[in-house]
C-alpha cells in the first residue's frame, strides 16, 4: 500500500495518460514502464496499448508489487471522413462484448494491411512477414501494426532505427503504405461508453499525421455523443493547435489532457514529457467503471 506521503506528492505530481508497451508497439513490459515513471517522479501512468487489453494484467501486478498506480485502457483506431482519429479509451469493463467484437475486428484488418505492406515492400527489401512477426515480443497477444515492420527493416539493416523506417518506406506517404480500415469515431465513443469507459481523442492537432484536421463542428458533434476529453499536450499539436484545443475543450465541456505517446526505445518521445493534471486524473476516475491499480 502507498503512504500517506507517496498519496499526497501523487496529487502534486502530473500523470502520463498515453504509453504503450510491448502487448502493442512499444519496447519495454508494464514492469519497465512503472519502473521508469517511478524513477520520473510521475504520479501515475495509464498503459494505452492499441486495440487491446492484452496488458492489462501485467500492468496490475507491476503496480501493485511497485506500489505505483496505473490507469488501465486502450488507444483505438478511428475515422472520420477520411482523417485518422486516434481515440483513448479508460476505466472500462475489458469483457464487454461489443467492446471486444470491435478490437478482434480491428486486429485482424490491421494484420491483413500489416501482410499486404509487407507482400509490397519484399519485392524491394529482404523483408518476409517471419521477420516481423519475430518483432512481436508477446507473440499472438501483441498487436501487430507498422512499427513491427519498421522494426523488421532495422534488423534486416535497411535503417538504423525505427523512425527512419517510418520517414521512409514504412511512413504514410510511402508508395508501400496502405491505410487500415477503421471503425467510425461515432462507434468506438458509442462502444466505450456502454463499456463504462471514459474516451478522449489522441493528439487532435497532429498536422503531421493528417492532411486535414477535425473541425470545431466535429468536435461538438462528438462532445454530444459522449466524448469525454481532448489529448491537449502532445508533441505532435503545436502550441497554436493547443492553444486552439483547449478552446474548444472549455467550449464544449470536455476535459484536458496530457500525454508523451512514449513507446520506450521506439520513439523519441520521453515519458513524461506532457503530463495531464491530478484534478483530471480524478474526474476521469470518477467517470470511469473500474478502479486504478497499485
Amino acid at each position: 500500500m502507498r503512504t500517506t506521503r507517496q498519496r499526497e506528492e501523487e496529487t502534486q505530481a502530473g500523470w502520463d495518460l498515453h504509453c504503450h508497451t510491448v502487448y502493442s508497439d512499444g519496447t519495454l513490459n508494464p514492469e519497465g514502464l512503472v519502473r521508469e515513471a517511478q524513477e520520473k517522479g510521475l504520479g501515475g501512468v495509464a498503459i494505452t496499448d492499441h486495440d487491446t487489453t492484452a496488458g492489462w494484467a501485467d500492468a496490475g501486478y507491476a503496480a501493485r508489487e511497485n506500489h505505483f498506480p496505473v490507469m488501465r485502457g486502450s488507444e483505438i483506431t478511428a475515422d472520420h471522413h477520411g482523417i485518422s482519429v486516434h481515440m483513448l479509451a479508460y476505466l472500462y469493463i475489458p469483457d464487454n462484448p461489443a467492446l471486444q467484437a470491435l478490437f478482434a475486428a480491428t486486429r485482424a484488418r490491421r494484420i491483413e494491411r500489416t501482410k499486404c505492406m509487407v507482400d509490397r515492400l519484399a519485392k524491394d527489401f529482404p523483408i518476409t512477414w517471419d521477420d516481423v512477426v519475430a518483432q512481436a515480443k508477446e507473440g499472438g497477444d501483441t498487436t501487430i501494426g507498422r512499427p513491427h515492420i519498421a522494426d523488421a527493416l532495422v534488423a534486416a539493416g535497411v535503417y538504423p532505427d525505427r523512425s527512419a523506417a517510418f520517414a521512409a518506406a514504412v511512413g504514410g506517404r510511402s508508395k508501400y503504405f496502405i491505410p487500415v480500415s477503421s471503425p467510425s469515431v461515432e462507434s468506438v465513443i458509442t462502444a466505450v461508453k456502454e463499456a463504462g469507459g471514459v474516451i478522449f481523442i489522441a493528439h487532435p492537432g497532429a498536422t503531421s499525421r493528417n492532411r486535414f484536421l477535425l473541425s470545431d463542428d466535429d468536435f461538438h458533434a462528438f462532445a454530444d455523443r459522449g466524448l469525454d476529453g481532448l489529448e491537449v499536450r502532445h508533441r505532435d499539436n503545436s502550441a497554436e493547435q493547443q492553444e486552439r484545443l483547449a478552446g474548444i475543450a472549455d467550449r464544449f465541456s470536455l476535459l484536458k489532457s496530457g500525454g508523451s505517446d512514449w513507446h520506450g526505445a521506439g520513439k523519441p518521445n520521453v515519458l513524461g514529457e506532457n503530463r495531464t493534471d491530478p484534478s483530471v486524473v480524478a474526474e476521469i476516475v470518477s467517470r470511469g467503471t473500474i478502479d486504478l491499480v497499485g
